[in-house]
């Protein structure tokens, strides 16, 4: 437990930079809306290309992608169901609160984790890989076509020209797959560039919160706490029961399926709410919210489940 609360730590100190350089006024008023675009279409898919070129695509096929898969998907169908019936939310602000809901952070506290409780830091690998090539492709597209206004097939088409993070989750994973190591030339200044993708986020995080008070009156505070209750307590729940009754897995491998399904939102979801400016909030919060749940979460499950 003592590796998962420094890996939150770690996270905090970071955001508290960033809190305290927003407060400062350190790269003036514009500096998170820089930081985040930097991140989106620059670091970021950097750091998908190497982290998927270096990583065993074909984990994609075991077992725990089908635990995470349905416990990301039956989330976000809670939280959509939950909208429709009585938050009502415009549509690019319940895209953002399915993807709070069933988005996990898998690299920031994930990978710290799986090293440091699970013993194997295989064990994220199909979780990031889901989200990177499935997901977070999925979340982009949606969100783009519900903020501009548009969706045929020409525009689904387009979206892995159209997006660097696609392009680059993409490209990673063809590497992988074809068995080729690019050399070091190429990839030495990749992970230059990915390496300041995380930090970004971060920092731009931390900058969201000056002047700010989450859970005010007025903000979408119901969107919050069923976003927030939905990753903290149904994610690990239907992992669990897909792990254990449907999949029959064993006992270390139901522990790291409930283990890596109760980490907090991951901060992408903010990241992709502020590039296309709308439920940046709602995001804000949730992680904030399922950050300081998680650790508690994740005791209450290695107990449970050990």
């Amino acid at each position: 437990m003592g590796a998962v609360l420094t890996g939150f730590a770690i996270i905090a100190v970071v955001v508290a930079v960033g809190y305290v350089a927003a407060r400062l006024g350190v790269g003036g008023p514009e500096a998170r809306t820089v930081l985040n675009r930097v991140g989106f279409f620059v670091a970021s898919p950097a750091l998908l290309f190497t982290v998927l070129a270096r990583a065993d695509v074909g984990a994609l096929v075991r077992a725990p992608l089908a635990v995470a898969a349905a416990s990301a998907v039956v989330s976000a169908g809670v939280f959509v169901l939950v909208d429709r019936l009585w938050l009502r939310l415009p549509a690019p602000e319940a895209v953002v609160g399915a993807a709070g809901s069933g988005y996990v952070n898998a690299n920031n506290i994930g990978l710290p984790v799986a090293v440091y409780v699970l013993g194997d830091a295989t064990a994220v690998v199909p979780v990031i890989l889901l989200q990177l090539l499935v997901l977070a492709p999925v979340v982009l597209l949606v969100l783009d076509a519900t903020t501009s206004g548009r969706l045929s097939w020409r525009f689904v088409l387009a979206q892995p020209v159209r997006n660097p993070i696609i392009l680059g989750s993409l490209a990673g994973a063809v590497v992988s797959l074809s068995g080729w190591t690019p050399p070091a030339p190429v990839m030495a200044p990749l992970d230059i560039l990915g390496g300041a993708a995380i930090p970004m986020i971060l920092l731009a995080f931390g900058m969201s919160l000056h002047g700010t008070r989450p859970l005010r009156r007025g903000e979408p505070r119901a969107a919050v706490g069923v976003a927030s209750a939905v990753k903290l307590a149904v994610m690990p729940i239907v992992a669990f029961v897909v792990a254990r009754a449907v999949l029959g897995l064993d006992d270390a491998a139901v522990a790291s399926a409930v283990t890596l399904a109760a980490l907090p939102t991951a901060q992408n979801v903010y990241n992709y709410a502020a590039r296309f400016g709308r439920g940046e909030i709602l995001a804000r919060d949730t992680i904030l919210v399922t950050t300081l749940g998680s650790p508690v979460v994740l005791l209450v499950a290695a107990l449970l489940v050990a």
